[in-house]
């Protein structure tokens, strides 16, 4: 059902079977395939389907999807005389960290690293009152003194606007910008007032994701779990260290008074299922939490809440799918991440080689001949972070920003 609804939808041949079988590798093409992905709801099976098309097929790259922490800890298990896998790709880790990113810096409602952290791509809404709205972008250095920052786009109701210099920033677009990490709470102030800083957090799931955030926030912050099911959290309660973990529903609005949901900063709703995370979450919201993010697995849901009653509607579909690209797209890619679900993407690519052999080393950004709607960010240069303007030259080994 679901691969003649795939086959009839996208442009792709569909093999229906057991993916670490040998005869269902080979009549899907691993003979001749550059790369396996396996990404079943079985680490298992993905570990296996790695390791049959290695031995068998010697395909040169193997991604596989890896939930459970007890492989993900012992990282001597994936290697070429081990189990054969050249990337792992672990959902629950990247929403891990990035819900832990957007607790960073509150006032964002997307946060993304590049070169290591050197670099960040921030989306804001812009707010009535915030010093550059009503302004054009050309005055931003005016109103930023000694921070240099780049729009690299504005969403307006949905749609993409190019940020030209005489764009004007209105209430509740969307702006994107690249800046140094430093200089991220800087640039936030100037689109809208910064938010009070998060001290309490409460999250509504114990599984995976909630286990991992808990353990992570709890050193800087007063953590509240809530979890269904009782083995569950008596295994929480004894692993985490300062976190208070609690047995009940997390949409019982009773519970969420008794545990003062209107002195919480952020309300997190992180179970398997959507339809209890969007409930949980506005009910928290309807409550008195600041801020809530709701989990959303299926994409469709995803720009539905967003306009109501949720802050920030969480897709690990769109978070996992970054993760993938970087390793799909040709040439020397770091990183790739998918921005307002898949319209845009930012891209982390190293230029190699002089003027006589490549397109960009040596050559200022204005002299490039890039692709329609593409615009150059930042440039990371060894520790130097450059934002880009029409005179940067690109040198080699430069890790370019590209949105």
């Amino acid at each position: 059902m679901i691969l003649s609804e795939l086959q009839d939808r996208l442009d792709l041949r569909t093999i229906n079977g057991n993916g670490s079988f040998p005869s269902v590798l080979r009549r899907a093409g691993a003979d001749d395939a550059d790369m396996l992905i396996a990404l079943t709801n079985s680490d298992e099976i993905n570990m296996v389907a790695c390791q049959v098309a290695s031995t068998l097929f010697h395909t040169p790259t193997k991604i596989a999807r890896i939930r459970s922490q007890e492989y993900m800890q012992q990282k001597s298990l994936f290697a070429e005389e081990a189990i054969p896998v050249d990337v792992i790709i672990s959902p629950e880790n990247l929403v891990t960290e990035y819900i832990h990113h957007l607790i960073e810096h509150p006032s964002a409602l997307q946060v993304l690293d590049f070169a290591d952290g050197k670099v960040q791509l921030v989306a804001v809404k812009a707010y009535y009152g915030g010093p550059l709205v009503g302004h054009e972008l050309k005055t931003v250095r005016q109103h930023i003194p000694g921070v240099d920052m780049r729009v690299a786009a504005i969403f307006r109701e949905g749609e993409s606007l190019p940020p030209t210099a005489d764009r004007v920033i209105q209430a509740d677009d969307e702006v994107f910008f690249v800046a140094a990490r430093k200089h991220i709470p800087t640039v936030i102030s100037e689109m809208r007032k910064l938010d009070n800083p998060i001290k309490r957090v409460m999250l509504a799931g114990g599984g995976n994701i909630g286990a991992q955030l808990a353990s992570i926030l709890e050193k800087d912050y007063q953590v509240k779990v809530i979890e269904s099911d009782l083995r569950r959290s008596k295994y929480l309660a004894g692993e985490l260290h300062s976190s208070i973990v609690l047995h009940g529903d997390a949409a019982d609005p009773d519970l969420l008074i008794e545990e003062n949901i209107e002195a919480m900063d952020v309300f997190c709703a992180l179970t398997n299922d959507d339809e209890a995370n969007i409930l949980s979450a506005m009910l928290a919201k309807r409550l008195g939490a600041r801020k809530v993010m709701s989990l959303i697995n299926r994409p469709a849901y995803v720009d539905l809440v967003e306009s109501g009653l949720i802050d920030i509607a969480l897709s690990p579909h769109q978070v996992t799918i970054g993760a993938m690209l970087a390793h799909i797209r040709r040439g020397d890619v770091v990183a790739v991440h998918a921005l307002r679900r898949g319209s845009a993407e930012a891209i982390e690519a190293i230029a190699h080689g002089d003027h006589t052999c490549s397109k960009v080393v040596g050559r200022r950004i204005d002299e490039l001949k890039l692709p329609k709607d593409t615009s150059i960010g930042a440039i990371v240069r060894g520790d130097e972070v450059l934002i880009a303007h029409h005179d940067t030259v690109i040198q080699s080994e430069d890790h370019v920003i590209l949105f």
